[in-house]
């Protein structure tokens, strides 16, 4: 696989790290092969993750930084990678740049990703033959648990001091669920519940409970941090592998593209807007309470609404993958070697000029509990 080469670079500095360093990792498929270059990225410079939070392929790449020794990382996330390739068994050359694209997304339909999914037969034999609630998908995902079992220590992810969330959506009550090692051990299941979209794949039954792709209902989840109890301050880098701004579609490849890019962005800006809202109203509680007697501070009932103040503050880096030349809504399945390779360098870069420009550094208003730092425009142009 051709991705940009570990080499010696400067390391940031821990102690100007603004609190937590955090790991948010979206859904997408091939798409992922993005975050594992922002991974690379922030390993070179030494600032290791505290948490990993993932959906999907996010929960995947999240379980292989958790359950992998520091210096084994990016060794397990290229070996993963690298299994995930899906090249033709030959190249044609023709006037078509993008034809063995294609026949590496034919082989994926029709054969699956060896060491991920490959195609469920009996999910063919009717709509309503009785597959049973565990194998109702197009394709079967053992082989992914083989992968996971051989390439992810789970008893590191459960003892190893990283913590790691993954989003699952409840089959039952279309709720969404986030396991988290801090709170219960995390096993394959639950990983390969946050991957399992419905109906390429089967749902994962957990403690009697069924459970899909959490991408279903949260495709990005940084609500885990924002909600969190007890909430501290955090370097929060958000990956998003889906576009949430695009040019109007003309045609009916670029509807659907776009389609994608709308469905899984997950409407993050404005999740992050709503909470700079309840943010700033938390530090103006810390404000209002300041200006209190003490006497009146000390009341009880004072004391319980004060409680709903906070100092916390908490700087999401958002890092946003490119669009690809010919990009089309298969995008997610692009198992290529090209798609995968292009992408890996993409985040690898876009992370060392974040790193570079260290945005949470500096003065900001002092209302602000989320300040957004927003990825420069050229890292949403196509390749």
């Amino acid at each position: 696989m051709a991705v940009v080469n570990d080499s010696a670079r400067a390391t940031i500095d821990r102690s100007k790290i603004p609190g937590q360093v955090v790991l948010v990792l979206q859904g997408g498929g091939a798409l992922g092969s993005y975050q594992a270059g922002v991974y690379q990225a922030l390993h070179e410079a030494g600032l290791e993750p505290d948490w990993v939070i993932g959906t999907s392929i996010g929960a995947i790449n999240a379980s292989l930084i958790a359950g992998s020794p520091v210096h084994e990382r990016m060794a397990r996330l290229r070996e993963f990678w690298k299994r995930m390739h899906r090249q033709p068994a030959w190249t044609v050359r023709t006037a078509f740049p993008d034809l063995n694209e294609r026949l590496s997304y034919w082989m994926t339909v029709t054969q699956g990703v060896p060491g991920f999914f490959r195609p469920n037969a009996l999910a063919h034999a009717g709509e309503s033959y009785p597959l049973g609630a565990e194998q109702a998908g197009y394709y079967a995902t053992a082989p992914l648990r083989e992968t996971l079992q051989e390439l992810v220590d789970f008893d590191l992810v459960n003892n190893g001091g990283l913590r790691l969330t993954v989003g699952a959506a409840h089959v039952r009550t279309s709720r969404m669920h986030y396991f988290d090692n801090r709170d219960s051990a995390l096993d394959v299941r639950h990983i390969l519940a946050s991957g399992a979209l419905p109906p390429a794949f089967p749902a994962v039954r957990i403690d009697g409970e069924l459970y899909w792709d959490g991408g279903i209902l949260s495709n990005t989840p940084t609500e885990v941090v924002f909600d969190d109890n007890p909430r501290k301050d955090a370097l929060i880098f958000a990956i998003n592998l889906w576009n949430p701004q695009g040019t109007e579609p003309t045609t009916m490849a670029e509807v659907l593209n776009r389609h994608k890019d709308v469905q899984y962005s997950s409407r993050i800006s404005s999740h992050i807007a709503r909470q700079q809202q309840i943010h700033r109203l938390r530090h103006v509680i810390n404000q209002l309470a300041a200006h209190l007697p003490e006497s009146a501070r000390n009341d009880p009932a004072v004391r319980d609404l004060v409680s709903y103040g906070c100092q916390t503050r908490m700087h999401v880096v958002q890092l946003l993958a490119p669009q690809l030349d010919r990009e089309s809504h298969t995008k997610d399945i692009d198992f290529s070697a090209r798609g995968i390779s292009v992408r890996w360098n993409a985040g690898y870069q876009h992370t060392q000029s974040a790193l570079e420009r260290m945005p949470w550094t500096g003065e900001f208003d002092p209302l602000s509990g989320v300040v957004l730092h927003e990825p420069p425009s050229d890292a949403m142009t196509t390749e």
